[in-house]
């Protein structure tokens, strides 16, 4: 595998970083990048970001892990972050299909093991990187115990804007427009969505320095960012939660972090799939939003806290 590129600024003496390139099995070239605590560790943890996500942005979360000698392995999805773009305007959040996504987590895990990464592994999935790992577990995705933050088993919308958005996406990729922006999010139509607010009702964290935060990465590192979703992405994220609220859960360990606050995912989703969750569990945080893992260090502590709780009992 050749090196790729990792702008790591939060590299900690408890762990050691590396990036690199791979590839997946239709040609789509991916960005991984691998964290490993320098003392003797507990596993792997896989992360499966959210949409618009790029590694960097979770360098924080990995390098919390180190520091419980966990080693992390994260990936850039297709379409975002440095991996291969899927629309000449790369702002443009898009996936041709929502199963493309499971080969990029065929070509994560081929690098995990081409990497030695330790067993066990566990799974911790954020929003849209909780719809991928939910399908991936249900495929047979080998992993000890899962976690789950803010998923997007549903997008939260109203009954109207639910009515509308399957004719008019199905429409568009029936008819070649799939990427076409999805309407709304004017203003992530030219830049990242933290570009586009301010921290004052913005839907993703309550802590102004983690905002902050996000927004001077963006600044920094902007050939890694994407904004609105596309007409394409809006149809298969719709179709893939209809289609996995039609499954059973994995029979693996699980706790489920979402916010009160949350106004981005459909919290009925979510209260449907933990109760048919054998061995899960849901946890409410209270005056926190969608991005718990950039939430108040309060909360992310809490969080991390619990999570290395369920691995270490798995």
């Amino acid at each position: 595998m050749k090196t790729a590129p990792l702008y790591a600024d939060e590299i900690a003496s408890t762990s050691v970083s590396s990036s690199y390139w791979v590839q997946a099995r239709d040609g789509v070239k991916l960005r991984i990048a691998a964290w490993r605590p320098e003392v003797s560790g507990n596993g792997t943890v896989l992360i499966f970001p959210g949409r618009t996500d790029f590694i960097e942005k979770l360098s924080h979360v990995a390098v919390d892990l180190s520091a419980r000698g966990y080693s992390s392995l994260v990936i850039d999805w297709r379409g975002q972050g440095l991996s291969d773009r899927l629309t000449q305007n790369r702002i443009v959040s898009h996936v041709v299909r929502f199963s493309d996504y499971q080969s990029d987590v065929e070509a994560m895990i081929e690098a995990a093991e081409r990497l030695d990464m330790p067993k066990p592994w566990y799974l911790l999935g954020y929003s849209m990187g909780a719809t991928i790992g939910l399908r991936s577990l249900v495929d047979g995705l080998k992993v000890d115990a899962c976690a789950f933050t803010g998923p997007l088993w549903d997008i939260k919308l109203s009954a109207v804007e639910r009515a509308v958005a399957w004719p008019l996406t199905g429409l568009a990729q029936a008819f070649g427009k799939g990427q076409a922006f999805a309407p709304g999010n004017i203003p992530q139509r030219s830049q990242c969505y933290v570009l586009s607010v301010g921290f004052e009702g913005n839907r993703l964290t309550s802590d102004q320095a983690m905002f902050e935060r996000m927004q001077a990465q963006a600044q920094a590192l902007p050939e890694r960012q994407t904004g609105a979703p596309s007409m394409g992405w809006v149809f298969e994220a719709l179709k893939e939660c209809r289609a996995l609220r039609a499954l059973p859960s994995p029979a693996i360990p699980c706790t489920t972090f979402c916010g009160e606050q949350d106004a981005v995912v459909d919290l009925s989703a979510i209260k449907d799939r933990m109760r048919r969750w054998p061995s899960g569990k849901l946890e409410m945080v209270p005056d926190a939003k969608h991005d718990l893992l950039s939430e108040t260090s309060k909360i992310q502590s809490k969080l991390l806290h619990e999570m290395d709780s369920l691995f270490s009992r798995a």
